[in-house]
């Protein structure tokens, strides 16, 4: 894609930005080619979250989905997500300004804007982070798919639309997790169950390990839950 198309779909027209390469406090890079980060690092107190792949159905055209509420047509149980983005070229201070994209599957699996829904736009939505690095969405508890443990999407870019990390977040697992509470809750249309679910360390992006990924989830299946999850760009 042209860089002129893609700042477009961003929302910021013909606004050239200048491309940089961040580099960990070792020298490894951190931006590949196609914008994306790679690796981990630290500086002072914080740790590089572990970039991932956007595919197989990253958002096509995200500068059109700004809200906060991604729920469309979507049942389940209620989900919050709460995300705070921090700077480690800024001795991990919070990022303020942050485009943060994120999107999921919805309790069956389906993702939207492909396959039977190509038309639809539901648990896909856009924010900027406020002084304190933050976002937050509502939404539902995502189902899972076969091959993948419950994740979430993430894309990263700075203010003026230069990517800066591509990842997923990564659920909590256990007997009393909301992950197999959630997945039993027939009563809420979750049918799958956890038979055939892949975990976490099977995972095929998650089996590296999830210390960079891993979210902090509260709640019930009845009042609902709450994702938090710090995620460390270089900016």
């Amino acid at each position: 894609m042209q860089r002129k198309e893609f700042l477009k779909q961003l929302g910021f027209g013909s606004l050239i930005v200048p491309v940089f390469l961040a580099c960990d406090s070792a020298g490894d890079e951190l931006l590949n080619s196609d914008g994306s980060t790679s690796g981990s690092g630290t500086t002072g107190s914080c740790t590089v979250t572990n970039s991932e792949t956007a595919g197989p159905y990253p958002t096509k055209n995200p500068s059109g989905l700004q809200m906060e509420d991604i729920r469309s047509d979507r049942t389940g149980v209620d989900l919050t997500v709460e995300l705070t983005i921090q700077n480690k070229n800024a001795a991990c201070a919070v990022l303020q300004g942050a485009i943060v994209d994120i999107w999921h599957c919805d309790k069956d699996g389906n993702y939207s804007e492909y396959s039977s829904f190509s038309s639809v736009h539901f648990l896909r939505g856009r924010q900027v982070t406020d002084s304190n690095g933050k976002v937050g969405f509502t939404t539902i508890f995502p189902g899972w798919y076969t091959g993948r443990a419950t994740h979430i999407h993430v894309h990263i870019y700075s203010a003026t639309g230069t990517s800066l990390l591509v990842t997923q977040i990564a659920f909590p697992e256990g007997s009393s997790s909301a992950v197999v509470l959630v997945n039993a809750a027939t009563a809420k249309g979750y049918t799958k169950g956890m038979s055939g679910y892949t975990y976490n360390s099977n995972d095929n992006v998650f089996s590296d390990g999830v210390s960079t990924e891993l979210a902090s989830v509260t709640g019930s299946v009845n009042s609902g839950y709450a994702l938090t999850h710090t995620i460390v760009v270089n900016g």
